[in-house]
């Protein structure tokens, strides 16, 4: 998408439904949101909705952040201590490796 053919308050409201959709535990739209906006929110000359759209690549960096940080978590947690778990490490994998661990 080229967002220099796109108005203002269009690219907020775009930018704002990137935002929200990220809450339905999709971590990936505030990647793209960050991404898509970040040189519109602090590289462009100043404009009215500019505050706005920085508030939310703020906010949906920050969110990418700690979606990451809890998944990366969980999964050398999970790594590391399934074979340990026993059944329970058995029902939370979507495969079971075979061998020793």
């Amino acid at each position: 998408m080229n967002l220099e053919r796109v108005p203002n308050d269009e690219k907020l409201g775009l930018c704002r439904k990137y935002y929200l959709a990220g809450f339905a535990f999709l971590p990936f739209l505030w990647l793209v949101n960050v991404v898509w906006f970040f040189k519109e929110a602090f590289l462009k000359p100043v404009y009215t909705e500019q505050l706005q759209i920085q508030t939310y690549v703020k906010r949906s960096g920050l969110g990418l952040l700690f979606w990451v940080t809890v998944l990366t978590t969980w999964i050398t947690i999970f790594q590391h201590y399934r074979a340990e778990w026993g059944e329970v490490g058995d029902y939370l994998s979507f495969t079971i490796p075979l061998g020793i661990p």
